[in-house]
């Protein structure tokens, strides 16, 4: 019998090689090439070997049926925001985030709600059963129709599923798997990917919903072959700071709902708790009387949200000024800075620029460009931008400031918080857009006329 074959496989695109490569000639990747061991089964002879006589025949698509998709709550209207309105039966969710962001802790809270109708089994390869025990009575979980398991080996595992027959089925984590008909260690790229598929193939003949916890590498990509991302069928980021009590699931996939929505919970002592209305919470602490700092409103999906942008202007020591941003990215403020110089010729390359967006939100929207720009023209100007004035539109290498979408949704969260002067796009005041009294809303069509709404007189 012959000995076992090492090749090495990418661990971003699946290719093998015979020899270890610095880089990937398939997906570009550095170092992404890990050894593997593979064990070759013997040929059968024959007519028909190797070859399944079990399959599906072709049928046209006219004559094909519409599926219908149930949906669960899961008791976390956030979470369920960010699935598309529940979580959908045989459907296949990976969850990955840092260690310790609370992914355990937010996938046991929903199995409280979950076992009230359906039957849970949450699978467990890196802590005990008694530990879990001691997490559920903190958090107050209890149900009966919730079932635990202490299991690395999957192919155990399906033997438990194909016995017990749960509705849904947790596994925290799919690092931790690993069947006995591979020889390669658990967490390796063959043992991720076969065990990922042998539970999604369960899931999907059975009628399960499967819920997969996943590790996130030095890089903060989902650990292991790129491929698993590709066979389930929501992906979902936890995201946040351990040292901050701010926690954000983020959707990069999903095949059942919008991938712009995102979920907002606070990590308490009872566990995580739902945020559903984070703009109140994040303007609640803005300072009063502050340069540098101004209001804007993004589109998280169909949710408008309010966000503080400081910006911080200091002369620099150096000959060439730093630039760190947190919350938007680094090129866009560039961008921008290089924008204000050019037109308005202010000299922000003699000074060190720090951009912030306070909360720990993220924003990835054009629409942030105006009000990231008044916070920088207020930080260098040490002006105080008023604390009624929100802003928010796309602005052009110009000068010029753009339309954007959803205005209706961003002018009523801004009255709603108690906002008096909203600065938007001209092409975005319409007749349709109406504000009750003492409420002003201003169109401006370049970075000029902003000045004069934006900057208040000094104390």
């Amino acid at each position: 019998m012959k000995g076992p074959k090492i090749v090495y496989v990418c661990r971003e695109c699946g290719k093998e090689s015979p020899k270890w490569l610095g880089k990937c000639p398939d997906c570009g990747a550095w170092n992404s090439f890990d050894e593997e061991e593979i064990i070759e089964k013997p040929i059968k002879q024959g007519l028909n070997s190797g070859r399944s006589t079990n399959h599906e025949k072709a049928q046209k698509f006219s004559e094909l049926e519409l599926p219908t998709y149930m949906r669960t709550g899961t008791g976390m209207g956030e979470l369920d925001r960010v699935l598309g309105g529940g979580l959908v039966d045989r459907s296949v969710v990976l969850l990955s985030g840092e260690p310790g962001i609370g992914k355990s802790t937010l996938l046991l809270q929903i199995c409280s709600e979950l076992s009230r109708t359906r039957k849970v089994l949450y699978v467990s390869g890196e802590e005990s059963k008694g530990q879990l025990k001691m997490r559920a009575e903190r958090l107050g979980i209890i149900g009966d129709s919730i079932y635990l398991l202490t299991e690395t080996d999957v192919d155990a595992i399906l033997d438990e599923c194909s016995s017990l027959k749960p509705d849904v089925i947790i596994i925290d984590s799919i690092q931790t798997l690993s069947s006995m008909r591979f020889t390669s260690v658990p967490g390796s790229i063959t043992q991720v990917r076969e065990s990922a598929m042998a539970l999604i193939n369960y899931g999907k003949t059975n009628g399960s919903a499967v819920f997969l916890v996943g590790h996130v590498n030095k890089e903060g990509g989902i650990s292991g072959p790129k491929v698993v991302e590709h066979m389930v069928d929501a992906v979902l980021y936890f995201e946040g700071e351990r040292t901050n009590s701010y926690r954000i699931i983020r959707a990069i996939k999903n095949r059942f709902g919008s991938t712009n929505e995102i979920g907002v919970f606070e990590m308490g002592d009872k566990g995580l708790v739902e945020i559903p209305n984070p703009s109140e919470l994040v303007m609640a602490e803005r300072p009063k009387n502050t340069s540098g700092s101004c209001a804007g409103c993004v589109m998280q999906g169909s949710r408008p949200m309010i966000s503080e942008i400081q910006a911080l202007v200091a002369k620099s020591v150096y000959a060439t000024g730093k630039r760190t941003s947190d919350g938007f990215d680094y090129n866009r403020m560039c961008l921008l800075i290089a924008v204000l110089e050019k037109r308005m010729g202010l000299k922000f390359y003699e000074n060190d620029v720090y951009l912030n967006v306070a909360g720990g939100i993220r924003l990835d929207e054009p629409s942030a460009d105006l009000s990231i720009a008044m916070a920088l023209i207020s930080g260098i100007t040490d002006r105080v931008i008023p604390d009624n004035l929100i802003a928010f539109g796309e602005l052009g290498l110009s000068g010029e400031v753009r339309a954007v979408s959803h205005i209706e949704y961003r002018v009523k969260e801004a009255i709603r918080l108690g906002f008096t002067k909203i600065l938007l796009p001209e092409k975005n005041v319409t007749k349709s857009l109406k504000a009750p009294a003492g409420v002003q809303i201003c169109g401006v069509s370049n970075i000029y006329q902003v000045l004069a709404h934006m900057l208040a007189k000094p104390n």
